[in-house]
């Protein structure tokens, strides 16, 4: 169990490392690096590779936004399989429709709660 939860630590700290790298010592945007993460995991995916890393890091391969990009290939593969070149256009948003979902009910729950102010 131990392994596991270092795995998942490895994993997701080296994303955020190397995303604040990218931070520190270029003139990219979070919004470039949230791009390119997606992307990352796109291509990771679409290759096979994405899937060895999410073997060894389980949720801290699969939560943060590579895994996102992760997911949307998973799904785009899949449904191409089962219903052909519509499934370009619909697996992705078949395969990450849980995530997304629980992300806006949370994120209107968390708006409901707490009272929102802008930062001096």
């Amino acid at each position: 169990m131990l392994v596991k939860y270092l795995g998942v630590f490895l994993v997701g700290g080296i994303f955020c490392v190397i995303a604040q790298i990218i931070l520190d010592k270029t003139k990219l945007t979070p919004a470039h690096v949230l791009v390119g993460y997606v992307t990352l995991g796109v291509i990771l995916g679409a290759l096979g590779i994405y899937e060895y890393i999410v073997k060894f890091g389980n949720a801290g391969a699969t939560i943060p936004l590579p895994g996102f990009g992760y997911a949307l290939a998973k799904g785009v593969i899949k449904e191409v399989k089962e219903t052909g070149l519509l499934g370009v256009f619909t697996g992705g948003i078949k395969g990450t429709a849980g995530g997304i979902t629980a992300a806006i009910v949370f994120g209107y729950l968390m708006a409901t709660i707490f009272k929102a102010r802008t930062k001096n």
